[in-house]
C-alpha cells in the first residue's frame, strides 16, 4: 500500500479560493482587496478597511459615513452581555471573556438559530451582524482591561472615529492624535491574513451551515494560542524577562541553548521577512517619541539584530506591535484581544464568502494505529 503524502499542518495544501486577501510573492506584499495593506494603513481609517474587505471596494464619503453611522449605532454593551462577562472571573485569561461575549451577543440575536445560508443568515443579514460585532468588541475588550483593574467602564462617544473611540473607552482619555494614527495602523494591519489557523477555523464552522457567531467564536478560541494571535503577548513576556538592550546577547544564549521558541519571530508565509513590519515599527517609533521612551527601541533593535544574525529569521507583526500597545497603556493580556477587534473583519468577511460558494470541510486522515482487532470470547 502506497503511503499518502501527508502535509503536517496542512503546510502547502491550497483548499480553496478566496478574494479577500493574498500575499503577493514577488513584492512581498499583504494584498487586501489587491490594495497592498501598507497604503491602506497609510491612508485609510479603520472603518474603511473594514467596508473593502467586506464590500470589494473601499468606500465612497456617503457609503463611509453610513457605515460609521451604523458602527457607532452599536457600540454600548447590552446590559445582558456585561451581566455574562461580569459571572468569568477576573483571573480568567481576557479572550474567555471576548470569546464569552460574542457568543452571548449571538444567543441573543432573535434570528442567529438558522444556518448562515437560510432565511436567518442571508448575506446582508451576515453583514449587518458582522458590523454589529465590529461596533461591539472594542467595549468588550475595554470594559475587560477596566473591569480587571477595578475601574468603571466608561461610556462610548459617538463623536470620536473608531480607533480614537476604543482608546476614549478604554482609558478615559481623549487620545493624542500619533497614538490613534498608531493604533489604527495596528487595527488595519491585523484586519487580515487569508486562510490563516483562526480564519480556517470559521470556514471549517461555516461549512457546516452553523451560524456567523459560532464562527466567530471558534475563530477566538483559535487566536488564542501562543502559536497564533497569542505571540503578541509573547513578545512583551520575553522584553520583560531581557529588561535591558545590554541583556540581550546573554538571554539569548540561554533561550536558544535551552531549545525555547523565540516569539514574534519567523512565519510561515512570509520567508523574506513580515511585509507588515516596517509599517508598524514606523508606527511603533513615532510612539517611542511621543512618550520619551527610547529604552524600549534600543531593546527592540538589539533582540531582532542578535536574532537575525544567529538564526536568520526575521520579525512578525506580533514583534513591534506589542512594545506598541504596552506604550499606549493596554495590559499585556489585552493584546490578543485586540487581535480580535480587528480580525474579526476579516473573518466575518470570510464567512460570508464560504458561505457563497459552501462546501462541507471534511478533510481525510491516514490512520496509523493497531490493526484490526476483536473482544476475546
Amino acid at each position: 500500500m502506497t503511503e499518502p503524502d501527508i502535509k503536517k499542518g496542512l503546510a502547502g495544501v491550497v483548499v480553496d479560493t478566496t478574494a479577500i486577501s493574498k500575499v503577493n510573492p514577488e513584492t512581498n506584499s499583504l494584498l487586501y482587496r489587491g490594495y497592498p495593506v501598507q497604503e491602506l494603513a497609510a491612508t485609510q481609517p479603520f472603518e474603511a478597511v473594514a467596508y473593502l474587505l467586506w464590500n470589494g471596494e473601499l468606500p465612497d464619503a456617503e457609503q463611509l459615513a453610513e457605515l460609521r453611522a451604523t458602527e457607532r449605532a452599536h457600540r454600548a454593551l447590552a446590559d445582558e452581555v456585561k451581566a455574562v462577562i461580569d459571572l468569568i472571573p477576573v483571573s480568567a485569561h481576557p479572550m474567555d471573556e471576548v470569546r464569552t461575549a460574542v457568543s452571548a451577543i449571538g444567543a441573543s440575536d432573535p434570528n442567529a438559530g438558522g444556518s448562515v445560508l437560510n432565511a436567518g443568515g442571508s448575506p446582508a443579514e451576515n453583514l449587518e451582524r458582522s458590523i454589529r460585532l465590529f461596533a461591539a468588541l472594542p467595549a468588550i475588550v475595554a470594559y475587560g482591561q477596566r473591569r480587571r483593574r477595578g475601574e468603571e467602564p466608561i461610556a462610548p462617544r459617538d463623536d470620536l472615529d473608531y480607533s480614537a473611540n476604543f482608546l476614549w473607552m478604554t482609558f478615559g482619555a481623549e487620545p493624542d492624535a500619533v497614538v490613534v494614527d498608531a493604533f489604527n495602523r495596528s487595527m488595519i494591519l491585523y484586519a487580515e491574513h487569508s486562510f490563516n489557523a483562526s480564519t480556517f477555523t470559521a470556514r471549517v464552522i461555516t461549512s457546516t451551515l452553523s451560524d456567523l457567531y459560532s464562527a466567530v467564536v471558534g475563530a477566538i478560541g483559535a487566536l488564542k494560542g501562543p502559536l497564533h494571535g497569542g505571540a503578541n503577548e509573547a513578545v512583551l513576556h520575553i522584553f520583560d524577562e531581557i529588561g535591558d538592550a545590554s541583556n540581550v546577547k546573554s538571554w539569548l544564549d540561554t533561550a536558544l541553548a535551552e531549545k525555547r521558541k523565540i516569539m514574534g519571530f519567523g512565519h510561515r508565509v512570509y520567508k523574506r521577512g513580515d511585509s507588515r513590519v516596517p509599517t508598524m515599527k514606523a508606527a511603533l517609533d513615532t510612539l517611542v517619541e511621543h512618550y520619551g521612551r527610547h529604552d524600549v527601541a534600543e531593546l527592540y533593535d538589539a533582540l531582532e539584530s542578535e536574532f537575525v544574525a544567529r538564526k536568520g529569521i526575521y520579525p512578525n507583526l506580533d514583534y513591534p506591535s506589542g512594545p506598541a500597545y504596552n506604550l499606549i497603556g493596554f495590559d499585556t493580556l489585552t493584546f490578543t484581544p485586540l487581535f480580535v477587534a480587528a480580525r474579526v473583519t476579516g473573518w466575518t468577511a470570510h464567512v460570508i464568502e464560504q458561505a457563497g460558494a459552501n462546501a462541507l470541510i471534511r478533510p481525510l486522515s491516514h490512520y496509523d494505529g493497531v490493526d484490526e482487532r476483536h473482544i476475546a470470547r
